[in-house]
């Protein structure tokens, strides 16, 4: 069974490639058109599919859309309503409807060959849910909560996957939305709706919930497994924020506000879900999802022994989701979790080794590349780290990453400025799985960056450049048997200066989708002022690229 999972219709583009229940390939357009999100969430985007991305999937396994068994589209447009019948604002909203019913049509003409009769719509939440319950490695019962911006006319699904059988059990339908709400305070915030929800989270750490109370009126659960999230008035709590002047304590305030509202609901959701099912696990996917500290709060204060969150958990996961939930229904092979996030793009070393000849730059090829890291960044060097195949999501995991120094306090300026970033953002760090209860406390182990840890007392002073303004930071645990050669530069690196802690943040400039493929490494490193790029077995120095002479 050689299913294509495609999410299109809102934003986060991507396609994923299940074949006999085993996940293959995923990956997002914007890493191949290098678009931030593929696109902007507007009804007139709506036809705009992930070329790039399904031609590169199908690729990945020398498959070609004929030979697929079917398509899935992670929006069925037979159950959405008219957007005034769900209290929504938009006179275009008809046109996603209309896209969504030609969406066939648009996937017969940008995969020749494709038989329109193998596309199967797949309903949003239904797609985010099979993303997480089916992702999830020993979860074959457990409870499965969805939260996001919206569906075809809800904003949230509680579910519950029984061996290969996922059935729904609760939804809230619109206007009600805990992802809308969310997204309004962050344009209200003076960020980018839809993309810099991030922001707000961070924000929050700064402020103190003295809105609270009022906001509850506003936002609240409703005890029966729903909620009430909608027509907030944020303008009575703190003056709108424009783009280009500075936030204040106000703004602050409103988003830690917000943020313990967002908690407080999320909470009684979960507890809902466990009284319903009584099971020990819980997974999660929804852009809320993405919510670090809430998922923290869930795993810490709920009912549930684990938690699990699918590490592409917006959009872009109802891909691999569509695909994973029309196999388990297929019912031609068990459906098994994906080996891990990097399930992108990746290129041999001699194909790494032909990029660099052409692009006429000084390299090197150490006789181990992680220890030379390790060496470098010891020394205080910010590293340009792509190894092995893309994550798909929004995480670095060790992949496409930046890596500094944890112990000089300065290295979060200088990785806010060598971003172009806010300097209120933090920078996470990686740490060895089995060094991490030492230092942090919190969820382990947390290989997917998607909970906040409180960092020990001991270990503040120690790693100043990873400690939010809250004392947490949110961890990447590393295990050696997953991630042999980030292990040992970890090792190498603790070798060097007694912490087993490296800064990892994302290799890329705001405004800019991660790096993908090396020409992306090569202009990111080129552009910045990155000490050193990694880049398979060789080694990029910025010193003699700028010396020149070229190998």
């Amino acid at each position: 069974m050689r299913v294509l999972g495609i999410n299109a219709l809102f934003h986060d583009p991507a396609a994923a490639l299940v074949i006999d229940g085993q996940t293959v390939a995923a990956a997002e357009e914007e890493r191949f058109s290098r678009r931030k999100h593929g696109k902007r969430p507007v009804p007139f985007a709506a036809w705009e599919l992930p070329e790039k991305a399904a031609a590169w999937c199908l690729g990945q396994a020398g498959l070609r859309p004929e030979d697929l068994d079917a398509v899935t589209y992670s929006f069925d447009p037979s159950l959405a309503r008219p957007a005034e019948t769900m209290g929504l604002h938009d006179p275009w909203d008809h046109l996603r409807v209309t896209y969504a019913r030609e969406a066939p049509s648009f996937l017969t003409e940008a995969l020749p060959g494709l038989d329109r009769e193998r596309v199967r719509f797949v309903p949003h939440h239904m797609a985010h849910a099979a993303s997480a319950a089916f992702a999830a490695p020993a979860a074959e019962n457990s409870s499965v909560l969805v939260l996001d911006g919206r569906g075809e006319s809800a904003s949230h699904l509680a579910a519950r996957r029984t061996g290969e059988v996922l059935e729904p059990l609760a939804a809230q339908e619109l206007p009600h939305s805990l992802g809308l709400v969310y997204e309004e305070l962050t344009e209200h915030l003076g960020f980018l709706r839809s993309s810099d929800e991030y922001k707000v989270m961070a924000l929050a750490s700064y402020g103190t919930p003295r809105f609270l109370p009022e906001l509850r009126r506003y936002v609240h659960p409703t005890g029966d497994g729903g909620f009430r999230a909608a027509d907030v008035p944020w303008a009575e709590f703190a003056p709108r924020r424009r783009a280009d002047r500075a936030w204040t304590q106000e703004h602050a305030d409103l988003a830690a506000s917000a943020q313990s509202c967002l908690e407080e609901t999320l909470l009684d959701l979960v507890r809902w879900l466990h009284g319903q099912t009584n099971d020990d696990v819980l997974t999660m996917a929804g852009g809320v999802a993405l919510n670090c500290v809430a998922n923290s709060r869930i795993a810490r204060e709920g009912p549930f022994d684990r938690v699990w969150v699918q590490p592409a958990a917006g959009d872009a996961g109802t891909a691999l989701g569509g695909a994973l939930l029309h196999a388990s229904l297929a019912g031609t092979a068990p459906v098994r979790p994906p080996p891990g996030a990097d399930l992108g793009r990746g290129w041999s070393d001699a194909e790494i080794e032909a990029w660099l000849k052409t692009a006429a730059v000084p390299f090197e090829r150490p006789q181990d590349v992680a220890g030379a890291v390790a060496e470098a960044l010891a020394e205080n060097a910010v590293v340009a780290w792509f190894q092995g195949r893309a994550e798909f999501g929004p995480r670095a995991l060790g992949h496409r990453s930046l890596l500094a120094h944890p112990g000089k306090s300065g290295n979060l300026e200088r990785l806010n400025d060598i971003k172009g970033r806010e300097q209120f953002r933090p920078v996470a760090p990686m740490v060895l799985a089995e060094r991490a209860a030492e230092v942090f406390e919190g969820p382990l182990p947390s290989p997917y960056m998607l909970f906040v840890h409180e960092v020990r007392p001991g270990w503040r002073d120690r790693i100043p450049a990873v400690v939010h303004v809250d004392g947490t930071a949110r961890i990447q645990t590393v295990d050696a048997a997953a991630e042999p050669l980030v292990a040992r530069m970890l090792a190498r690196f603790e070798e060097r200066t007694g912490l087993p802690v490296v800064v990892n943040t994302s290799l890329n400039t705001a405004g800019r989708p991660m790096v993908d493929d090396p020409r992306d490494a090569l202009e990111c490193f080129g552009s910045s002022p990155v000490d050193m790029l990694a880049i398979g077995p060789f080694l990029v120095r910025r010193r003699a690229l700028f010396d020149g002479g070229a190998r």
